[in-house]
């Protein structure tokens, strides 16, 4: 018998020591299954390259191998890290996304399936043109979503209001108490794709937030400040101080979704908020990028996004409030399809479209920073939980599998859309249950 990594174990190989764990839960709760061994304690120690991708280091060891030489222990260790890696599972309530660009006529046709398999509802974003401004056009949105669908899948679009200085705050709270809206997004005006018609002047939309109020429909703020002189990596820092304590202030009560963060300070904000009245969503991309990939041996335009990937240090707060299970933080994928010749072009847009590989992205950050026990508050119960929207009562499970494959390309009318290719390929496969 050996004692190495603070555990015992008989050195027959790896597979002697691969264990399968059930985690319990509370009454009325499925379990959720592991079979992940020792994956917790042999985790390698890990460094990213400037363009965000992983590389292998040396195994932290918890003890000494006795009787065997320092090197056959560490061929074992890694060969068992391999092992245990490849056989990672988790099963957890099918998730949500918080945050996703359907777009519409072809491109929604396109790339609404890719959605839908994976998630059971999502807050789709109303930055059409023209943008989605009244619960009419949110209904016939929704229509047109539901005739795409056509019985192939169980989903459901959860619709929003685009805000403007001139929103109608009676319309809007005829559309929340007729489900048809579940938030309402605020884009500051010039901030991002299709936000022109968007807000210049937060302050003058005070009567709608107090409207929102009273009934409890959520604001969902793009939190970046429209100023050239702010430089493009600060401009959410900024908006924090500019835009978002003022308007907290002068309606604390407003439930706020902090969109797609990307910084450690927007990271500590939330978490210092109470998670029934502000909380985030993150994004793949963000967790698993830094801003030095959009420059990797060139300019990468399918990597740039609003807002901008930031730096390794932000990445690494984003991954810490994700992975510890917070409630304030939950999935939104900001998956948002260009056509390839929009993107690779001298104003190319900006958006990432990931729907095809998110949750199997989602799942790889996880697995990585040992924090799988924490992957369904993050994805399945903090969104519904802020929402007041009950858990989903199906089913999935996500497998590691070096053989999984995800597609490069989404084929639309108008031309194809690249889907987002996560560093290291996120081998994981997912499975619908009950």
């Amino acid at each position: 018998m050996s004692f190495i990594f603070g555990v015992r174990w008989q050195i027959f190989g790896p597979a002697m020591i691969a264990l399968s764990m059930t985690r319990k839960r509370g009454a009325g709760q499925r379990p959720i299954d592991y079979q992940i061994g020792l994956h917790h304690r042999l985790r390698p120690r890990r460094e990213t390259s400037a363009g965000g991708e992983f590389k292998r280091k040396a195994i932290v060891y918890h003890g000494q191998a006795a009787g065997s030489s320092q090197v056959a222990a560490n061929a074992a260790a890694l060969m068992l890290e391999s092992n245990l890696m490849n056989t990672l599972s988790v099963t957890l309530p099918q998730p949500d996304d918080w945050h996703v660009h359907l777009r519409d006529g072809d491109l929604l046709a396109a790339v609404l399936a890719d959605t839908a398999r994976h998630f059971a509802r999502a807050i789709v974003m109303p930055n059409l043109k023209p943008p989605i401004t009244t619960a009419a056009a949110a209904a016939a949105y929704r229509g047109r979503i539901h005739t795409l669908l056509a019985g192939k899948h169980d989903f459901e679009p959860l619709m929003t209001c685009y805000l403007t200085d001139d929103t109608d705050p009676v319309d809007l709270a005829a559309g929340a108490r007729d489900g048809i809206f579940t938030g309402a997004k605020l884009y500051p005006a010039g901030a991002t794709t299709n936000s022109a018609a968007g807000v210049t002047d937060v302050t003058r939309l005070d009567r709608v937030f107090e409207t929102m109020t009273e009934i409890g429909l959520p604001l969902l703020v793009h939190g970046e400040v429209v100023d050239h002189t702010v430089d493009v990596f600060d401009r959410e820092a900024v908006f924090i101080e500019r835009v978002m304590e003022p308007l907290r202030a002068r309606h604390p009560y407003l439930k706020i979704v902090f969109e797609h963060i990307t910084t450690a300070d927007a990271a500590a904000y939330v978490g210092e908020a109470d998670p029934r009245l502000l909380a985030a969503t993150v994004t793949p991309h963000h967790l698993l990028l830094n801003r030095s990939a959009m420059f990797e041996d060139g300019i990468r335009p399918h990597l740039y996004c609003l807002p901008v990937i930031k730096r390794e240090c932000h990445r690494q707060a984003l991954v810490k409030a994700v992975c510890s299970g917070d409630a304030h933080f939950f999935l939104g994928t900001d998956s948002a399809p260009h056509i390839i010749a929009s993107k690779e072009t001298d104003c190319g847009c900006a958006g990432i479209y990931n729907a095809p590989v998110a949750l199997a992205a989602y799942a790889e950050i996880f697995a990585e920073h040992n924090a799988l026990d924490n992957f369904a508050a993050f994805a399945s119960r903090n969104g519904p939980a802020f929402y007041g929207l009950p858990v989903n009562t199906r089913f999935i499970t996500l497998t590691r599998d070096n053989n999984a494959a995800h597609p490069q390309r989404c084929v639309s009318e108008i031309g194809d859309i690249a889907v987002f290719q996560p560093p290291g390929s996120a081998p994981w496969q997912v499975f619908a249950e009950s």
